[in-house]
């Protein structure tokens, strides 16, 4: 459903979830914001990429194996990776999880009350459940995957909020 969109609607709710992610009041606390590379299917952070690196610290995932690290966003630094998702080389700042004041997660769906449905692999359920994550963790997705019933697993790490545009 989410490739069905136009590339007109994709831009539209990517910037309505920008919009409502920089009104929280989160994000005018963040001095350090973790936000994913989007995929074609996913809302498109490239304007917010570039728009918010002058206001805050920004980190990206990283994948290494089966682990996920954020390290500082640097877009000269960035190249494909994982999955071909943009991310930075083995060169960038990692930033110690503790360092994170804010970050945006992808998803499959979303609850309202926060359970999320990831891509099967658990990166940010694992990057989440590590001890000295603080950050307040924030899903985002279209409108359409928001839906009463998401399947939820012991180890699934629930959102502090989500939103969908």
């Amino acid at each position: 459903m989410n490739r069905a969109l136009t590339p007109a609607e994709r831009s539209a709710a990517s910037e309505r979830i920008a919009a409502a992610a920089e009104r929280l009041p989160a994000f005018g606390r963040a001095r350090t914001v973790a936000l994913f590379c989007s995929l074609a299917d996913e809302p498109d952070t490239g304007a917010v990429l570039r728009r918010w690196s002058d206001a805050k610290r920004l980190a990206v995932p990283r994948v290494e194996g089966e682990t996920m690290r954020f390290c500082r966003y640097d877009p000269a630094a960035m190249r494909p990776g994982a999955f071909g998702i943009e991310e930075p080389g083995p060169e960038a700042e990692t930033c110690d999880p503790a360092e994170i004041d804010l970050v945006l997660v992808p998803g499959v769906a979303f609850s309202p009350d926060g359970r999320r449905l990831g891509r099967g692999r658990g990166y940010y359920d694992r990057y989440l459940a590590q001890a000295g994550v603080r950050a307040v963790k924030i899903g985002v997705c279209f409108a359409h995957q928001l839906t009463e019933e998401v399947p939820a697993e012991p180890h699934d790490v629930r959102m502090d909020g989500v939103i969908a545009g």
